[in-house]
């Protein structure tokens, strides 16, 4: 008998530690951002107000590859003119449904498409995603 109890212990924490691991992964692995529309990360595109586009490969940079077993390691283009890796052709848009494709460089050198998309849009904040 308390072999069982032994056995039903190791496999309960297994799978505890299993879903805490899984519920960490996917709150680590948030492909949506809210950032604020203000005079140092906004933009002109088009007659309207825009995301600054080095702001949107920063941010997208920095969630694209979370974790070692979520998304490819990509980098973010610095402005002092170091190498480019993740780029935005502009800047995002201040209107629902927005979209813009911004382009990535993988370590090994080749490129990946990152699509961004406009979620929400209020007076001081963008909300927006990208496609892992």
């Amino acid at each position: 008998m308390p072999d069982s109890r032994f056995l039903l212990g190791v496999v309960g924490g297994a799978t505890a530690v299993l879903v805490l691991g899984g519920i960490g992964t996917h709150l680590l692995s948030s492909t949506q951002s809210t950032t604020s529309l203000d005079t140092y990360d906004t933009v002109t595109v088009d007659g309207r107000k825009a995301l600054a586009p080095n702001i949107v490969a920063g941010r997208t940079e920095s969630l694209y590859h979370p974790l070692p077993w979520v998304g490819v390691k990509v980098h973010v283009s610095c402005p002092e003119g170091l190498k480019v890796h993740v780029s935005c052709p502009e800047g995002l848009k201040a209107q629902s449904g927005a979209t813009l494709t911004c382009t990535g460089r993988r370590t090994d050198g080749t490129t990946l498409d990152i699509p961004v998309t406009v979620v929400r849009v209020t007076d001081t904040h963008l909300t927006w995603k990208f496609e892992r």
